[in-house]
């Protein structure tokens, strides 16, 4: 299973979606998007796209979501048996120590690259996420 150019957009503020979609496109035109609502849609399609060898290189992914939120993602993300590490972005408007600790938290127990950043993302930013993938 190795990562493919993929980037995974997971978040439910269609602003959101729409400004890094918008930003990642122009800098990145021919890699695909996808975003997702929820945790649960974007882990089923981590999933799928795992047994299809052709993972995300990068998830971009908010913390607060209904049906599965961002830390309920992660916890079930690590779990799966993906070898190759993907970057995954918790991008954040909360200003809350707790969701700083969780990040730590999860960032100690995975291989995976986790990283944290507040919102509103700048394109130098989303450049230098991606240039590092």
């Amino acid at each position: 299973m190795t990562a493919t150019d993929a980037i995974y957009i997971v978040d439910d503020d269609p602003i959101t979606v729409f400004g890094i979609r918008k930003m990642l496109q122009s800098l990145y035109p021919d890699r695909p998007i996808h975003t997702f609502a929820n945790g649960r849609q974007a882990l089923d399609a981590v999933k799928a796209a795992s047994d299809a060898g052709n993972l995300p290189e990068v998830i971009f992914l908010d913390i607060n979501m209904p049906i599965m939120d961002g830390w309920q993602f992660l916890e079930a993300f690590i779990r799966l048996p993906i070898e190759s590490p993907i970057r995954v972005n918790i991008v954040t408007s909360s200003i809350d120590p707790f969701d700083y600790n969780q990040w730590q938290h999860f960032k100690s127990r995975s291989h995976h690259i986790i990283d944290f950043r507040n919102k509103p993302l700048k394109r130098e930013e989303l450049a230098a996420i991606i240039r590092a993938a």
